[in-house]
């Protein structure tokens, strides 16, 4: 029997079906009203990819697209009737879900290949002990001292991932602004930029560094995983303002990771990014 993959908090309770006959709705009246997803896109500010992913219910429809939507193709105040269910589904996506992240812990620890973009802060598998509590510490609402401990154990804990046997492909692209912020102060600071250069040493982690200065980017939303778990397809991962997605579906993860695809070419190499944390390190 082929094992089910984990549920995202929005499968989990039930939110996603709401977005799947909103997008199907969506898509019917749009067709009706003789328009492409690119020309109703342009009505409403958004691209044909991102009308494309509501009309298939892997992106929320937010409440304001929904009242330009209704007028737009004439839904006698279908989309706004439904405002008010969509708001809820939102909010119990939002919450957290414990069974569903230690499954994808689960999935992270054993997968096959790990890939990581990061555009403001030092990924959970690279951090030091000390920078993951200055990490928890500041973190609104703030948490207490039993959280933050616990916390901090279970993220060490991960890292586990590094050593095991058969190693892992992970790589790394952290844009140059991960190593200039000093999280924890300077003291913690220096020891997370020798950490990272003692795992981009090992010879299944390459990290490298997207400049600052660079005058393109190909990905300018969030940050993401790419994970390859043992036995299944690549899947990715993002989270944002504490909503975790795990994202399945294999046209928009093949797109995700065409932009990373990019990102890897365009950065700096692993020697090369190797001697800038070296250079701040020495600089700090």
């Amino acid at each position: 029997m082929e094992e089910r993959r984990p549920e995202t908090p929005a499968e989990a309770n039930g939110s996603a079906a709401v977005f799947v006959v909103l997008g199907k709705q969506l898509k019917l009246l749009r067709e009706r009203a003789g328009l492409s997803q690119r020309e109703f896109g342009g009505l409403v500010g958004y691209g044909p990819d991102q009308i494309s992913a509501m009309e298939r219910g892997v992106r929320t429809p937010r409440p304001e697209f929904l009242k330009q939507a209704d007028e737009l193709l004439n839904a006698e105040g279908l989309f706004i009737e439904v405002i008010p269910q969509v708001e809820e589904a939102m909010s119990r996506a939002r919450t957290r879900h414990p069974e569903w992240y230690r499954s994808y812990a689960a999935m992270e620890a054993e997968a096959v290949e790990l890939h990581h973009y990061n555009n403001h802060a030092v990924q959970g598998l690279l951090q030091t002990k000390e920078h993951a509590r200055a990490v928890f510490a500041k973190r609104r609402p703030f948490l207490d001292e039993e959280t933050i401990e616990k916390r901090v154990a279970d993220r060490l804990s991960r890292q586990q991932v590094f050593q095991r046997w058969p190693r892992p492909i992970v790589s790394y692209i952290l844009e140059e602004v991960v190593l200039d912020r000093p999280i924890g102060g300077r003291r913690v600071h220096a020891e997370q930029l020798r950490h990272l250069l003692s795992l981009s040493s090992m010879q299944n982690v390459e990290i490298q560094v997207m400049p600052t200065q660079i005058e393109e980017h190909p990905n300018l939303g969030s940050a993401f995983n790419l994970l390859v778990p043992k036995g299944h397809s690549q899947v990715a991962y993002v989270e944002a303002q504490g909503f975790p997605q795990l994202i399945t579906d294999r046209e928009e993860v093949r797109k995700i990771a065409d932009r990373y695809g990019i990102m890897r070419a365009m950065a700096l190499s692993p020697m090369e990014s190797r001697s800038l944390i070296a250079k701040k390190l020495e600089d700090l």
